[in-house]
């Protein structure tokens, strides 16, 4: 009569359940794509910080009087010449480097082609949003504007809405400020301002600040980290003993 060899005492066998198996397969897929998502971004910002290095690069260009690729302006050095419409001026909320409340004041900017830019002069405190307190800012004539061009940029979390009939702006709904300044068709592109000094000390330009971190591979190794621990815990916890066999 055959025997049963018995199971060697201590020995450990991989045993799933279907529960935490599913649960566990949904997680990590989950966490995989993320961290594929996050490699995806890193390549797109890299690309971004790359076009931003290029364009420092180049000489001030003259805006053409139509774009319709904003994003292939995006931080690059321009130069705009023509006469200020100080009365429809938009008034964003904006905080010096001291967290003093102020605005940063963007005006229509009229070339002699009638084509219009939105300039971003640069910022003053809020005792002086009223025109009447820093009459030497509203500048007359033909002047030249040299800055850094942008679109416009959305609503982030937690910032109020634009208030177009109080002229409170928190974002840079671009479409809206122009119309608001009566400049429904201006390019489609805000150029802010370098810091040569106004008439007056305000507003203060040079108020561009680019801050373009690619940290997205510290992301993508955060996910995937976690995938791999959360499938070793499942792992570990189903190899479990096996109990010896009896002959």
């Amino acid at each position: 009569m055959a025997t049963q060899t018995a199971t060697p005492t201590g020995s450990r066998r991989f045993r799933p359940t279907f529960g935490p198996s599913i649960v566990t397969a949904i997680t990590v897929a989950l966490l995989l794509a993320l961290g594929a998502w996050q490699l995806q971004r890193m390549t797109w910002k890299q690309g971004l910080i790359d076009a931003l290095e290029a364009h420092r690069l180049l000489p001030p260009a003259v805006l053409p009087t139509k774009i319709d690729d904003p994003e292939a302006w995006r931080y690059r050095t321009v130069s705009v010449t023509g006469t200020f419409r100080h009365a429809d001026e938009i008034h964003i909320v904006a905080y010096s480097e001291d967290a003093r409340q102020g605005y940063q004041i963007v005006t229509p900017l009229v070339r002699a082609d009638g084509t219009t830019v939105m300039v971003n002069r640069g910022w003053l405190p809020t005792d002086f949003r009223d025109q009447g307190s820093r009459p030497d800012s509203l500048v007359a004539g033909e002047v030249t504007v040299t800055g850094m061009a942008r679109p416009g940029w959305p609503q982030g979390w937690f910032v109020p809405d634009n208030d177009p009939a109080k002229n409170v702006w928190f974002w840079g709904d671009l479409p809206a400020m122009a119309k608001a300044a009566h400049a429904p068709d201006a390019l489609p592109l805000i150029v802010e301002a370098d810091a040569t000094p106004n008439p007056g000390g305000l507003p203060i330009g040079g108020q561009s600040v680019i801050n373009l971190r690619n940290d997205h591979l510290q992301y993508a190794i955060t996910w995937f980290a976690l995938a791999i621990g959360i499938f070793a815990v499942y792992f570990f916890y189903h190899f479990k003993p096996v109990t010896p066999e009896k002959a």
